[in-house]
């Protein structure tokens, strides 16, 4: 099944932030929980999660259909 990724303006402003290095690395930690659903805080609730990669972070909730990023951070 497809996904859909919203990025939060916060979110997007720290993206296009980072280095390229650190902008990989917190891709492939939303990759990661994409692929993971299950994992997903309860859909449309109140509810967030972080996940973190080796030096990344991603804050998010989830919709049906894909997950809401609304926060992010790479310590590198």
């Amino acid at each position: 099944m497809t996904y859909e990724v919203d990025l939060a303006v916060r979110a997007e402003e720290v993206l296009n932030e980072l280095p390229e290095h650190g902008r990989q690395e917190v891709m492939e930690v939303i990759a990661a929980v994409l692929v993971r659903p299950r994992a997903w805080p309860p859909l449309g609730g109140w509810d967030g999660a972080v996940v973190f990669g080796p030096r990344s972070w991603v804050a998010f909730t989830s919709y049906l259909g894909g997950i809401e990023v609304y926060d992010m951070g790479w310590a590198g």
